[in-house]
């Protein structure tokens, strides 16, 4: 097989230390002796401070930090309002005081001081004012900060008839979302409490009251009064009750600001199954059948112990719904959505043994039960574990998969296999040597010797192939799709 000649486009994100959010500070720990704690003790020095020292340190705090940060005032006051449980009456407390406070209990967090890897790519909803023959994309990104804590942000670029990628200018900002808690389904609530092999008589009992859909609030007064109710020292009914809050944390809605440009929204961890991250989406134009569009995506969950794959969902990139995805065959990291349903069902990828690729179809996006094998290591370059490196994408000859393997000293490559276009379990196609290998220059980073991709996309005949490299930056790659089948055809 003769190489594929593939274009590395000037195209180079690298992370920016300077993007910060801005995060709640609630420093705890121990008790004093006199009872008092850290918070308190600091809330007792603000309080005392004279009120020219509360304007002057306010003022110097604007100063340093107004500039780095949409709607600064805003950020203070919520800073506030975390701790205002402590004071009790606040009504008798200066603008400019809650403000101080809120300035002491905020810190920034730099969202990708570490990498900005593992990029995925979609035509973006917004294709007007473009010329004849370009495309709006949008590009995900895996942000790694502090901590090895993952979020997900958002780059936009056109390219044009030619080929040329173009990305789209940052402004200095970040912002994160509004959490919004959903509505919840009970039937699909309960299905994924046995899931966690958390069903039980006391479960049934404490879920009982809820209607078949029921909000955030109403699930916490129902929570709260089985515990009230519960014989003191009952463990029993505290593990469920905090089983059922879990999961209903993990599922939200999370809303920007519509001012804000697209490379300003950040994804960060919301939910306690994604308190260490959010990892790897992979996003994909989904059209359904009536033609209405919805972009999904598939993200590993981290929660500092175990991984669990969830599913974003939004039409604009402005309002994502966030919710954890269920059945035996959800699980592991790597699973990847079809554009379409096929023979009525939704289908998709998965790697949910860590390493051989499997095929998936279900009748509801949430619920993965069945899988078959679809492809094992073959190849030397491949031997340790392969998956897929995004959505499959549709072709007149079948839908091309890029994948991602893993060789000798871990080092990971990207291929590609073809599938049949109405039987998806017939691998019609597979590259008998990689498609993309880390160069020199992209050897070395936070983990050495990567190329990974969460998903690409087919414009004017070339195959647009964003790819991080090395847990350190991203960069993009453009390829002839005949150039590829032709390759697979071998």
């Amino acid at each position: 097989m003769l190489p594929i000649p593939i274009t590395r486009t000037r195209v180079r994100l690298r992370p920016d230390a300077r993007r910060v959010i801005t995060k709640p500070f609630l420093p705890g720990g121990d008790f004093s002796p006199d009872g008092s704690t850290q918070e308190g003790r600091i809330l007792s020095k603000i309080l005392a401070m004279p009120d020219d020292v509360v304007a002057a340190t306010l003022s110097a705090t604007y100063e340093a930090f107004r500039a780095r940060h949409l709607n600064f005032t805003s950020v203070l006051e919520q800073g506030f309002e975390n701790v205002a449980h402590y004071l009790g009456h606040t009504n008798d407390l200066s603008v400019e005081r809650r403000r101080l406070i809120g300035a002491y209990f905020t810190h920034e967090y730099s969202i990708e001081a570490a990498a900005l890897s593992n990029p995925s790519i979609v035509p973006s909803p917004h294709q007007d004012g473009l010329a004849t023959g370009a495309l709006r994309f949008v590009m995900s990104l895996r942000a790694i900060g502090e901590g090895h804590i993952s979020s997900i942000e958002f780059r936009s670029g056109v390219i044009d008839a030619g080929g040329s990628v173009e990305v789209d200018e940052t402004t200095p900002f970040v912002a994160t979302a509004k959490r919004r808690p959903p509505v919840y389904d009970k039937s699909i609530f309960i299905v994924k409490l046995g899931e966690l092999h958390s069903l039980s008589e006391t479960t049934a009992r404490v879920l009982e009251p809820l209607a078949e859909h029921f909000t955030m609030e109403q699930l916490e007064v129902v929570l709260h009064r089985a515990e009230e109710t519960a014989d003191r020292g009952d463990q029993d009914i505290r593990k469920v009750t905090r089983t059922i809050h879990w999961l209903a944390s993990s599922n939200y809605e999370s809303v920007f600001d519509v001012e804000t440009s697209i490379s300003e929204r950040v994804l960060f961890p919301a939910g306690p199954t994604e308190s260490h991250g959010l990892e790897d989406a992979r996003f994909v134009r989904f059209t359904h059948d009536d033609g209405t569009v919805t972009y999904f995506a598939t993200y590993t969950a981290y929660d500092g112990f175990q991984i669990l794959p969830q599913l974003i969902e939004t039409k604009d990139f402005l309002s994502f719904r966030i919710s954890t995805l269920n059945g035996r065959a959800a699980s592991n990291k790597g699973m990847a959505l079809f554009p379409r349903k096929i023979a009525g069902a939704f289908t998709a990828l998965s790697r949910h043994d860590g390493e051989n690729s499997y095929l998936m179809r279900s009748d509801n996006v949430r619920f993965w039960h069945d899988s078959q094998t679809l492809q094992l290591p073959e190849q030397p370059w491949e031997l340790t574990k392969i998956g897929n490196a995004g959505s499959p994408l549709e072709t007149r000859a079948g839908w091309l998969v890029i994948t991602h393997a893993v060789g000798p000293l871990r080092r990971y490559v990207l291929g590609a296999i073809l599938l049949d276009l109405d039987d998806p379990t017939r691998v019609i196609g597979r590259l008998r040597e990689p498609l993309l290998v880390p160069l020199e220059d992209e050897r070395d980073g936070y983990v050495p010797n990567v190329v990974y991709s969460c998903g690409a996309l087919i414009a004017n005949d070339l195959l647009v192939l964003p790819y991080g490299y090395s847990d350190m930056g991203t960069g993009i790659a453009t390829l002839r799709i005949d150039d590829l089948l032709a390759a697979l055809a071998e």
